[in-house]
């Protein structure tokens, strides 16, 4: 089949940019001719895909985005393909891949009045139920039962379009045997001190993620700990002004090494002593697991999707809602506990050898190629 990719942009250190070229790569081993629309690439392009900038530009991302959808449907209606993917929310999909979360959850609870009356929750609340409202006929795959359940409640959508994945962990993030000489060898290269504990962060959205959290978490360990040495390694491609500024408000900016975006993450996981992740709101999380299956224990809060992982693997802690820093505090002290540590490595690589992790992509290519060929028979019929 031929098939049409949309995502507005694509740069090679977000989660669900990855996801989007293995999907692309996982179509393209079924046989499937893969064209890509998007507004902004960074990175390498994908090998044998037809990659089709869509030139739009404007003030606001929402009059962007109606641009980059009324472009894109010109496009189609002259050059027709047998199936839409989309991995952002806009009008026209036949398949949706649900990376991110509910926007009118977030909307009613985490906004005001007055910002719901805006053209931006306007245009994005459109978007959001162009692919989930009743009416609509966008299959779904989803990688997060929590999201899910906050779909159905403001969508009602039809359970029958909407379809779970497991997750895709990259098989290059397991710990092998090789991993002992690859955490000696990288924290060599950073110049870690021996018995230094290394907390890593990883995530481009450093606001999202919370960054701000981990810094005071940090903090708070310095200031309990005084002579244990330790810091914080942040990897990801966003703004770090105002996270220089607060580590240097809290008097540990020499503890906090921002490294930017980085092709080794599987070697800082496996150099690495505790993942922390205490995200304001992440459908999913894939590092959670990619810390998993690396050995790596995991701080992280309940409202990321994969978070239920580390808890059923005993690997790490997961911070209940409502948020609350002290928790944070307290869970990066007790990692500080070798021993803790270990266990919680020990049934995370069980956990990890036991469980499907891996499959998202291929089977999520299996799926699409079924839901497209049913469509194609209904619309023969």
């Amino acid at each position: 089949m031929r098939l049409a990719l949309l995502l507005y942009k694509y740069f090679p250190y977000g989660g669900m940019q990855r996801d989007f070229r293995r999907f692309v790569e996982a179509l393209q081993a079924r046989g499937h001719h893969c064209r890509v629309y998007y507004n902004s690439w960074q990175g390498d392009e994908i090998a044998d895909a037809e990659l089709r900038r869509v030139p739009v530009s404007a003030r606001s991302n929402h009059l962007r985005n109606e641009r980059f959808s009324a472009w894109v449907e010109r496009d189609l209606d002259q050059d027709p393909v047998d199936g839409v993917i989309g991995f952002n929310k806009m009008p026209g999909l036949d398949v949706y891949y649900a990376a991110d979360s509910c926007y009118l959850d977030k909307a009613f609870n985490e906004r005001g009045r007055l910002y719901r009356m805006s053209k931006r929750f306007r245009h994005f609340a459109a978007y959001e139920e162009a692919v989930f409202g009743r009416d609509s006929a966008t299959e779904i795959l989803l990688i997060s039962e929590t999201e899910k359940a906050k779909f159905l409640h403001y969508y009602q959508t039809p359970e029958a379009r909407m379809h779970m994945l497991p997750p895709g962990i990259s098989r290059d993030r397991c710990a092998g045997e090789d991993a002992p000489a690859r955490r000696r060898a990288t924290r060599a290269a950073l110049a870690v001190a021996e018995g230094e504990q290394v907390f890593l962060f990883v995530g481009s959205g450093f606001i999202k993620k919370g960054l701000d959290r981990a810094i005071r978490g940090l903090a708070n360990a310095r200031a309990e700990q005084p002579h244990h040495p330790m810091r914080l390694l942040v990897v990801g491609q966003d703004r770090e002004r105002r996270f220089r500024r607060l580590a240097k408000k809290l008097g540990i900016a020499d503890c906090v090494h921002f490294l930017g975006g980085r092709d080794d993450v599987a070697d800082l996981l496996l150099a690495a002593d505790t993942l922390v992740h205490p995200a304001l709101d992440e459908a999913a999380g894939i590092v959670l697991l990619e810390a998993l299956v690396a050995g790596l224990p995991v701080i992280t809060t309940d409202v990321c999707g994969y978070a239920h992982h580390i808890a059923d693997a005993r690997a790490g802690m997961v911070l209940r809602s409502p948020y609350s820093q002290d928790d944070l505090n307290t869970a990066l002290l007790r990692s500080l506990d070798g021993v803790y540590r270990s266990q919680c490595r020990e049934t995370g690589l069980t956990y990890a050898r036991l469980t499907d992790l891996y499959s998202m992509h291929a089977t999520g290519a299996q799926l699409i190629e079924q839901l497209l060929q049913g469509k194609q028979g209904n619309e023969n019929a």
